[in-house]
């Protein structure tokens, strides 16, 4: 598999934009309904690109990257030619996204965060491949490992759980680190102040391998009168106070399990 035509031109099928080419691939057309994304993409690949179903570029691989919920009614109105490879790009969605009339389905999932204008290191990525038969795989597998060091063979079961975990420690971490932020700039203090303190959680918890071990904080220790204090000047935030409650709760309880 030496063509690609990219459907879709959401983050994921920028970044794929960016790195197909540079491992020798040949990504023909990007394939998108927004016309100012599709172009800006198409650029960055250096190929064409179409909005219309009747011209969508013929390729070894279709892979396929756009909105879960999209997956499997595109693919449902989309003329591709037959013994193509048609892969999607989700963690959280099955094989079986992909309409049984495409003999050659796959999955290429790629366990990062991914945001517009921002490049990344494809090496570093872990990359989750799926297919339909054995044979299909191994060629899955030949061009995942062009574009990254670690490829994993995982089934849907698998790459859903791998995708909740990213949710929690990416989505929702971030969300905290913008909570934070809010609550920085409630004592006229810059959301930089934090940084040494993420840049330094973050290190333990991967050189670690075990974040549980590297825990600290007033709800590892059991500290009620801290955790007490800090529940009251959240009063006037309901629910941020009830997060920081069942955080503090769920700590405690993991914690004094493992100890």
């Amino acid at each position: 598999m030496k063509s690609v035509v990219i459907v879709g031109s959401g983050n994921v099928a920028e970044a794929f934009a960016r790195a197909l080419p540079e491992c020798g691939f040949e990504v023909r057309q990007i394939f998108a309904r927004n016309a100012e994304r599709g172009r800006a993409v198409a650029q960055l690949a250096q190929c064409e690109w179409s909005d219309t179903p009747d011209h969508i570029a013929t390729a070894d691989l279709y892979l396929v990257a756009v909105s879960d919920s999209a997956i499997t009614p595109l693919l449902a109105s989309l003329p591709l030619p037959e013994g193509a490879v048609v892969a999607h790009t989700a963690g959280s969605q099955p094989l079986d996204a992909i309409p049984s009339r495409f003999a050659r389905r796959a999955v290429i999932y790629p366990l990062q965060t991914f945001t517009a204008g921002r490049k990344v290191d494809f090496r570093e990525i872990p990359l989750f491949v799926e297919a339909v038969d054995e044979e299909l795989l191994a060629e899955v597998r030949t061009v995942a490992e062009c574009l990254s060091s670690n490829v994993i063979v995982a089934d849907s079961q698998m790459r859903s759980q791998a995708h909740i975990s990213g949710v929690v420690v990416c989505n929702f971490v971030n969300h905290l680190y913008a909570v934070g932020a809010g609550l920085m700039q409630g004592a006229g203090l810059p959301f930089s102040t934090l940084s040494a303190l993420i840049a330094e959680t973050a290190r333990k918890a991967i050189e670690s391998g075990n974040p549980s071990a590297v825990q600290t904080g007033p709800a590892k220790r059991n500290d009620r009168t801290t955790i007490e204090r800090h529940l009251k000047m959240l009063e006037q935030s309901p629910e941020l106070r009830d997060i920081y409650e069942k955080l503090s709760q769920n700590i405690w309880k993991e914690t004094s399990k493992r100890d």
